[in-house]
């Protein structure tokens, strides 16, 4: 039997790891921070495991091995936004697919960068994608950023759809975990720094490899 397909007026999207390839990002921001110490090698692994911690609001002490954290972020923060705005690239084919989802739904873009709305809106156009966004939503628009609910509440507002007409889409559990709290429709994607294992525990309504498949799954 065929699978039922997913009801949206709105569909609310993430934007690192979601639309955008930011893991070059992580990598600039990485090896930036921990330059401006002293130290040029580090695990491979706390590329990834660095802002995924910083999303929960997680201690990061651990993996800097005596080097002053809030130091630390204040340079990785400016070396990634930095590097999004100079490298950032579109995931495969994320125009086409955001061309197809917008002709089914209005589209927002909700970001947990602590960057001006502007500022996100000018990397868009940069890459041919502002076109598809009715609403940009960053962390300085909002008291409280994903994972609270705040943010997408605002979005479905402002577009005149109600929370439960609309999917969350993003890479990582706070986007799975906004969308929960919010009532909101949750999809996840395989596309970030979040691994099949680590969003199932969040229990989305649907995961994916990439947004490139979610058009198949909508009315």
């Amino acid at each position: 039997m065929e699978k039922a397909k997913l009801k949206a007026k709105g569909i609310l999207l993430d934007l690192d790891g979601t639309i955008v390839d930011s893991k070059k990002a992580y990598l600039e921001a990485m090896k930036a921070a921990l330059a401006s110490t002293g130290r040029k090698t580090f695990d491979i692994n706390i590329v990834t495991e660095i802002p995924k911690r910083i999303e929960q609001s997680l201690p990061i002490d651990d993996m800097l091995e005596g080097i002053d954290s809030g130091e630390f972020m204040q340079v990785y923060f400016d070396a990634y936004y930095r590097a999004t705005m100079e490298k950032a690239k579109p995931l495969p084919n994320v125009s086409e697919t955001l061309d197809k989802l917008s002709r089914k739904a209005k589209l927002a873009l909700v970001t947990m960068r602590h960057v001006s709305r502007g500022k996100v809106v000018e990397e868009l156009e940069k890459l041919g994608l502002a076109k598809y966004f009715q609403i940009v939503v960053t962390a300085l628009d909002t008291r409280f950023p994903k994972p609270s609910p705040e943010a997408l509440l605002q979005c479905a507002s402002k577009m005149a759809i109600q929370i439960g007409h609309c999917l969350i889409v993003g890479d990582s559990i706070s986007d799975i975990r906004a969308g929960k709290s919010a009532g909101a429709t949750t999809v996840g994607v395989l596309s970030g720094i979040y691994s099949r294992k680590e969003l199932e525990r969040e229990k989305p309504d649907l995961i994916l490899e990439s947004v490139n498949f979610l058009p198949d799954f909508l009315e």
